[in-house]
């Protein structure tokens, strides 16, 4: 029975990560140029379109999280190319050896 919780409890995590990287930062990318569309009095058909102040800041942000996650994921692979291993002890990861 024990073999039987950890292979779900193994699963549960596979899926959540799959969720927030598989869906996750695609949804985020999403946002960020849903919010480059919101625009400053124009037309919806004119082609002098202004994005709004604020949603370049929220459009940036969502690009710049998803930039974060692309690097830390390629970051990941390299460093255990190398043998090394990346650790979450606080806010920012580490790059430590094995």
């Amino acid at each position: 029975m024990n073999n039987l919780w950890l292979a779900l409890q193994g699963a549960w995590q596979v899926l959540l990560v799959g969720l927030i990287l598989g869906a996750g930062l695609p949804t985020i990318f999403a946002l960020g140029i849903r919010a480059l569309s919101y625009g400053v009095g124009a037309d919806a058909d004119a082609t002098d379109h202004v994005p709004h102040p604020f949603a370049k800041v929220v459009a940036y942000s969502c690009f710049g999280i998803v930039v974060l996650a692309i690097l830390l994921g390629i970051g990941t692979i390299v460093a255990s190319g190398f043998g090394l291993d990346v650790v979450f002890d606080g806010i920012t990861p580490r790059v430590v050896a094995k």
